[in-house]
């Protein structure tokens, strides 16, 4: 989780490897409304997250075995709905500073996500930091190193 340009979707793909898990990546789910306003650069409400968190958490719930969420889950109120529909759910945040995050959304080309709104992400940003079963990693860091992190910290949950 994390805000746009921080490597969820990299991060994820990655994890999914390494887990043999499903992958579910968020952007894939939005209505055509949200992606409408996105593209228009219209920053996605309360309202409009609320039907797509619900759609994420029944993907989790009915992926086969272990599943991977790449989900910007900026908000409390976000994680804690996925929280109270997926038994055990995860966070790993990446954290990332504005300027690299709009930098790296205004290089891509096959997104619909303009950078126009990623100070608004910033601005929505709750820090997940100090809550239950949330790892902080930094978007800077190589992403294997963060692959094997999440591994060790997985591994820790599973053995307390």
């Amino acid at each position: 989780m994390g805000v746009s340009g921080c490597g969820k979707t990299t991060l994820a793909r990655k994890l999914v490897r390494v887990l043999q898990a499903s992958f579910i990546e968020g952007d894939d789910h939005h209505s055509a409304e949200s992606r409408d306003k996105m593209c228009k650069g219209i920053a996605l409400s309360d309202r409009d997250r609320e039907p797509w968190l619900d759609i994420l958490a029944n993907r989790l719930t009915s992926a086969p075995g272990a599943a991977v969420l790449s989900c910007s889950a900026l908000k409390r109120s976000y994680r804690d709905r996925l929280r109270g529909r997926v038994s055990g759910v995860k966070f790993v945040f990446l954290e990332i500073a504005l300027p690299e995050a709009v930098a790296r959304v205004s290089g891509r080309t096959d997104h619909e996500f303009p950078a126009t709104l990623v100070a608004d992400q910033f601005d929505t940003l709750e820090s997940p930091v100090g809550e239950a079963h949330v790892l902080h990693l930094s978007a800077m860091w190589d992403h294997e190193d963060n692959v094997r992190e999440v591994i060790r910290w997985l591994s820790t949950i599973h053995c307390n």
